[in-house]
């Protein structure tokens, strides 16, 4: 037997135990106990006929309900059982007080209860300095735990306070812990006070971490709910007042009326709840302050786009085959390529297909055919013009953030038509420039992309907008300036020049009857005799399209209207023989071929984005060391064809009767007129060659014939391009024959008939062919050969 210090009750070798689930008994803690198990029962059964002490040990898995040797702990508590109360369902209730730890030495027995010999294991309770430093610091954090809002009595903390064993303190916390079965298990096999006392202080501070972020999650909460319900009192006491006193809450009324404008525009669901989440910010704003006015602009902008809206359309081929008749003269491809286009979409019932891009000369009915696709189709039509955009914010609009923002201008074009469906037409798309603010073309290519569009983003709206039924067609007056993949994207509709008949027929239905409208003149006025009209179109103008033509009946019907208000009643008729009183001399000379042939001039023909043009290249021999002097403002390509000119000549100079040597003993000037108009190509080739050939030679070159073709060294003549442009120009100004490289000679389907049958052409493979045809017999007054050119030329130098 061992006798417990200061204690009267003696602890037997050899004693009943109780396995415990889900608690552990202290020593120097009373504690009720439930008991239920037969064996249990029948072991404290046994103990209350003896000494009135049990062993009470804790099974290691709380579930088994008949634990086995090997399932218990080897170290318990010996108790001593104060009392016990039979409950008359079977079960019993026995209050017991912890005596000692103990550890089990041998199971005696286990059936019908379990019975061990015990050892007890004295307290080893040695208090230095560190343990009642140990001691200190576990009041200190109970007494914190409790501030933090354990439920710990207070009579329990007063109780801490006074014990000064250190096991004892140790064992009294750590019955108050909510700690785990096998937490509270290594508490009571640590025999040494030292050791008890650090496992529980662990235990105390992680459970006192645990309550710390509870208590700082409770204060967040708290905090939270205090400021809600204060802006929720506020604005009840403000609404109060403000009926008090008899004043509408003009605020509200005006987010009711925003939210109601929300509803109507029926936008995407992804949409709306962006516009409802921006509607409740500006709720909650004050209305002075700055960023409240940027979100009402936004949210008018989201607001006023016409998301669901659409034009009814009406699409029916003929008629639309008759307002394309109506609108304008000419234009056969154009219009045929427009009601496929047409004819397509009435079959799909979408407009998913090709953007179409119109590239021809200034002043030929590219806008014009747009607006009468639109008319056809019975939506609007709105029109942005790109030349000389620089910034890809004009396309896709500026952040928010930035001072002054809006949308690009392709959102705001939709918002002014008012619906999502318009043909949209986006003008000289060549003249699209690239800066430090980026490139306006790649933002172009997401809006021209249909495989894109359906969700078009701009920078101010920040939310995607369905640009897929959009009808977008592009217009251009030239191709090299547009980027190859925003090139590939379109369906290039080429535009050519229209010929002196269109013209004619152009001013006749649509001019003059609008231009005498637009003057507040009527037929009785005026009078423009076919002859005078076409007097205006060869000597007054000379262009591809009709705009200068338009201008030049502008400015008659101008004078014919001061004439009437000065009290003129006459019809006043236009003739050749008064127009230049109202043009002034005539700023064109018509008919090149009527004028003389000379030795070095040949006439080329040439393409510009404003459609083609006739041009001389003048060559000229100086006394000098084989100079190669080019000027008129000639591009590279020009200047190489100039150099492959001069290559051919040498290489047939021979054949040409001239002085092999005439390249080493003459400087040659070669020189295009309009010097301030830049010049490149290679097409002017042959012309070049033609006019040095007619100089050296002093054969003259026929000025009723006109020429286009690239040359090589050995005398090729290659084909080259805008050969109804380049056939158009040369029959404006009376050129008969024209002189084309053989394999353009399918390109004349495209030349109009009548023009056909006004020119004479001819198709050539080698240079030698041009020379033969473009230059006449030698000038009997002329050098008769290269040497007596050269003689004839130091003599004039000398002079």
């Amino acid at each position: 037997m061992h006798e417990l210090d200061k204690e009267e009750i003696v602890i037997p070798e050899e004693i009943a135990l109780i396995p415990l689930r889900d608690m552990i008994i202290f020593p120097n803690l009373v504690v009720p106990l439930f008991v239920g198990r037969e064996k249990s029962i029948a072991a404290l059964e046994v103990a209350m006929k003896e000494e009135h002490i049990v062993a009470l040990v804790t099974q290691k898995m709380t579930e088994l309900q008949e634990p086995d040797i090997e399932d218990l702990y080897g170290i318990g508590t010996a108790a001593v059982i104060m009392q016990e109360l039979k409950i008359p369902d079977g079960t019993a209730k026995a209050l017991v007080e912890g005596l000692s730890r103990i550890e089990i030495v041998e199971f005696t027995q286990t059936e019908p209860y379990f019975r061990v010999k015990v050892k007890v294991l004295p307290e080893q309770e040695d208090k230095d300095i560190e343990v009642e430093a140990l001691m200190r610091n576990l009041v200190l954090q109970f007494e914190r735990a409790a501030s933090l809002g354990k439920p710990i009595p207070q009579e329990v903390l007063l109780a801490t306070s006074n014990i000064e064993e250190p096991g004892r303190l140790a064992d009294f916390i750590a019955f108050h812990l909510n700690l785990k079965i096998d937490e509270k298990q290594q508490i009571i096999e640590a025999v040494n006070a030292h050791d008890r006392l650090e496992k529980v202080s662990i235990f105390l501070n992680r459970e006192l971490e645990i309550l710390e972020i509870g208590s700082k999650i409770q204060s967040r909460v708290k905090d939270q709910l205090t400021k809600t319900q204060k802006e929720y009192f506020l604005k009840e006491q403000l609404k109060a007042i403000q009926q008090e006193l008899g004043l509408m809450d003009e605020q509200a009324a005006e987010m009711e009326e925003l939210r109601a404008k929300i509803k109507a525009a029926k936008m995407p669901k992804e949409v709306n709840e962006k516009t409802l989440k921006e509607l409740d910010r500006l709720a909650r704003m004050s209305p002075q302050s700055a960023e409240s006015s940027v979100i009402r602009t936004y949210l008018d902008w989201l607001i006023g786009l016409p998301w669901q809206k659409k034009s009814k359309q009406k699409l029916n081929l003929k008629e639309a085959s008759t307002i394309l008749d109506e609108d304008h003269y000419g234009l056969e491809q154009v219009k045929k390529r427009v009601l496929e286009y047409l004819a397509v979409h009435q079959l799909t019932n979408k407009m998913r297909g090709t953007i179409l891009c119109f590239v021809g000369p200034p002043g030929t009915g590219k806008t014009s055919i747009g607006k009468s696709i639109a008319r056809s189709l019975g939506r609007k039509f709105v029109r942005i013009s790109l030349g000389g955009v620089h910034d890809e914010a004009e396309i896709r609009g500026h952040r928010r953030t930035y001072v002054g923002a809006l949308p690009g201008r392709i959102i705001q074009a939709i918002n002014q038509s008012g619906t999502n469906n318009p043909v949209f037409m986006l003008d000289e798309i060549d003249k699209v420039g690239a800066d430090f603010r980026g490139d306006p073309t790649a933002a172009l290519l997401e809006v021209l992309d249909p495989e894109q569009n359906f969700a078009f983003s701009d920078h101010y709206l920040e939310v995607p907008f369905d640009l897929s039924d959009v009808v977008f067609i592009t217009t251009a007056n030239m191709l090299e300036t547009i980027p190859a993949a925003l090139r590939d994207r379109m369906e290039i509709i080429p535009y050519s020049g229209y010929t002196e008949e269109e013209k004619v027929q152009i001013a006749t239905k649509y001019l003059i009857p609008k231009q005498v409208g637009e003057h507040g003149l009527k037929d009785k006025n005026i009078l423009i005799e076919d002859k005078a009209l076409r007097e205006v179109i060869r000597e007054y103008t000379r262009e591809a399209g009709v705009r200068g033509l338009e201008r030049r009946i502008a400015s008659i019907c101008r004078q014919i209207a001061r004439k009437v208000v000065e009290g003129e009643k006459k019809r006043l008729k236009i003739t050749e023989k008064n127009l230049h009183e109202y043009l002034g001399p005539r700023q064109f000379s018509y008919g090149l071929a009527e004028e003389a042939d000379e030795i070095g001039v040949a006439t080329g023909l040439a393409w510009t984005e404003f459609g083609g043009d006739v041009l001389s290249v003048e060559a000229a021999t100086l006394s000098g060391r084989g100079k190669l002097m080019l000027t008129g403002q000639l591009g590279e390509v020009m200047r190489e064809s100039a150099q492959a000119a001069v290559s051919y000549i040498r290489s047939r100079a021979e054949m040409l009767k001239i002085d092999k040597n005439f390249y080493s003993e003459f400087d040659i000037h070669i020189h295009v007129p309009a010097g301030g108009i830049p010049k490149d190509g290679p097409s002017a080739g042959i012309t070049i060659a033609t006019a040095l050939a007619s100089e050296l030679t002093k054969r003259p070159a026929k000025r009723e014939v006109a020429m286009t073709g690239e040359i090589t060294l050995r005398g090729r003549v290659l084909p080259i391009g805008g050969v109804k442009e380049k056939v158009l120009s040369a029959h404006r100004a009376g050129i008969k024959e024209i002189i084309l490289p053989a394999e353009n000679e399918k390109d004349l389907e495209l030349v109009p008939k009548e023009v056909k049958e006004e020119l004479k052409f001819f198709f050539v493979k080698h240079m030698d062919e041009v020379l033969e045809l473009a230059l006449r017999a030698k000038s009997k007054n002329g050098p008769k050969s290269a040497k007596a050119a050269k003689k004839q030329v130091s003599a004039l130098n000398a002079n």
